[in-house]
């Protein structure tokens, strides 16, 4: 038996619990990540058994939170920074300070110290970067207004929380109320510009240098041909960035490695670069999960019941509450509003980080760690289930507040009323976008159906008829004149969502022809059995057309027995 297997044990174990736990958490109808936190807890040193080593777990997370974030940067842009930056600094600020007085006051009617309190306050303020973009990606928001003011609004958090980590060793013994301290006004102000100098000659850095040197790097590795040297180049400059970033220039990893994919995006492989990530960071992301899972005591349940429903409380509805309440103020609508409301209804890395810190410098309790830790497992199990409230709280305030902007379900003026024989595109994604490009080229009528509150306002601004509201709910389909429609186009890439659209068209307009789209050929089937008459499966469609296009290349007729380019029946 080889000796120094801590890591393969921690890779092995915990991934294969991971599965196991996802595996039955799925089979029950509950989120996946649910499985991977009981993975931890099973693995961790609080339960009886096998116990991986947490300080190689906690690492391994790491590198899930640096390609997560490596990712997230891949799809964003400086310009998509800064055209947030309104909402983003103003609305993270505030919920940190309002999440950290939440947890003061709480901490005060516990009898804790002004540090203790303050130290728990700010644990609780910032939200988990995997899982928000996580829940973002898995709901196909990430790359729309909601999800980029999210994401924005998690880079201001995480600026917050590095110099925040700087200033509490200078702070400790003040907030410990250690006899004769006071406070180095010098010394503070010096670390301070210190921080936000390294921190600004980084961004720079990235922004000057990295964006010319970065993607012509990558381009000469392609031209190489070599797949496995393209792979390593785009993980070497994910990871060592991120790592360069926090050493030299005291950067979280994560932000280091947001920053790199955004140089990365300037180039014109950043989509190969995002596809060869792709498998390393869900295989590393669900180790985050799991290691989350190991520091987790479960006796606090039993021992501080009502203290972990406080905690709970503050991250789940003053912080869910304070986000909704300051993106609404600043006049965004109501979807927007909920969606980045409930993605920052979780605590995570950060919060940990914070809370290991509070335990160096005393000024956290070992029962005020595990509180933040159950905080952090309770909100992460119930995010996803908040995501799903996010449809009937929208449709319930916006009845109350009719005129709430981008809210309407009311037919807007030279949409589907008067109209016969249209065709009504539902999603207006990438997909959706060429259909509708082609149907304006041939100036033939069309209605879009789409939930998300910018793009609606977006195409209504360009001339476009649009309906908001979700395509399952036959009030919607209505308005958009699915009785009197010619054909339907179902484009949106959400599979669950496809099926019950199709379905409800059916309902509404059994004559009506509907054309749908999937990835997969099992959501094919499916679709052809809730009476989609052509469903274009992606992958099918490409190898046709490619097969087409060899045939005439070699001269031949190609002779078909049905015509190309139509998956469906």
């Amino acid at each position: 038996m080889p000796h120094h297997t801590e890591l393969i044990a921690a890779l092995a174990v915990g991934l294969t619990l991971a599965f196991l736990g996802g595996l039955l958490a799925t089979r029950l109808r509950l989120p996946p990540l649910i499985g991977y936190l009981l993975a931890g807890i099973v693995v961790g040193p609080f339960t009886p058994g096998f116990v991986a080593d947490a300080n190689i777990a906690a690492q391994l997370s790491e590198i899930g939170v640096i390609l997560l974030m490596f990712g997230v940067g891949l799809h964003f842009s400086f310009g998509d920074l800064l055209a947030v930056r309104r909402i983003a600094v103003p609305g993270a600020l505030v919920q940190i300070a309002v999440a950290t007085l939440l947890g003061l006051g709480v901490t005060q009617l516990w009898g804790w110290s002004l540090g203790q309190g303050l130290v728990f306050g700010l644990a609780l303020s910032v939200a988990s970067t995997v899982l928000l973009l996580r829940a973002l990606e898995e709901r196909g928001t990430l790359d729309t207004e909601k999800g980029k003011i999210a994401v924005g609004w998690l880079v201001v958090e995480d600026l917050v929380m590095v110099l925040t980590l700087v200033l509490l060793p200078a702070l400790a013994p003040l907030l410990k109320g250690t006899t004769g301290a006071s406070l180095d006004t010098g010394s503070l102000l010096s670390s301070l510009l210190l921080t936000v100098g390294k921190v600004a000659v980084f961004v720079a850095l990235m922004m000057i240098a990295g964006r010319r040197f970065i993607p012509w790097m990558l381009a000469r590795v392609a031209r190489l041909g070599s797949r496995e040297l393209f792979t390593l180049a785009v993980l070497g400059t994910a990871l060592g960035i991120a790592y360069g970033a926090g050493v030299l220039f005291d950067v979280s990893f994560a932000l280091g490695a947001f920053f790199a994919g955004v140089v990365v995006s300037e180039s014109k492989f950043s989509h190969q670069a995002a596809e060869d990530a792709l498998p390393f960071q869900d295989a590393f992301a669900v180790l985050f999960f799991v290691s989350v899972g190991m520091l987790f005591n479960p006796a606090i349940l039993l021992t501080a019941p009502l203290l972990v429903l406080a905690t709970a409380l503050i991250i789940i509805v003053g912080k869910t509450l304070a986000a909704f309440l300051i993106v609404r103020l600043l006049r965004y609508p109501v979807g927007t509003a909920l969606t980045v409301a409930f993605s920052l209804a979780q605590i995570g890395e950060f919060s940990f980080i914070l809370a290991a810190l509070g335990r160096d410098l005393n000024l956290l309790s070992e029962q005020g760690q595990n509180l933040i830790l159950a905080g952090a497992i309770v909100s992460i199990t119930l995010n996803p289930f908040l995501f799903r409230l996010i449809t009937p709280l929208k449709d319930r305030l916006e009845r109350r507040s009719p005129a709430a902007p981008g809210a309407s379900t009311t037919v807007p003026e030279g949409a589907a009323i008067g109209l016969d024989g249209h065709a009504v595109i539902v999603g207006y994604g990438r997909v959706g976008r060429l259909v509708g490009q082609a149907l304006q080229a041939r100036q033939l009528p069309f209605v879009i159906v789409e939930q998300d509150d910018a793009l609606v306002e977006d195409l209504r601004a360009q001339g476009l008829s649009v309906i908001y509201g979700d395509a399952a709910r036959t009030q919607v389909l209505r308005q958009a004149g699915l009785p009197q429609a010619g054909v339907v186009i179902v484009a949106t890439p959400d599979a669950l969502q496809a099926q019950l659209v199709t379905e409800h068209v059916r309902r509404v307009n059994p004559q009506v022809h509907v054309i749908a789209r999937t990835h997969d050929e099992h959501t094919q089937q499916a679709l052809e059995q809730l009476g989609a008459d052509e469903v274009l499966f992606g992958e099918q469609e490409l190898g046709q057309a490619i097969g087409v296009q060899a045939v005439m290349a070699l001269g031949t007729r190609p002779v078909l027995s049905a015509p190309l380019g139509l998956g469906g029946r």
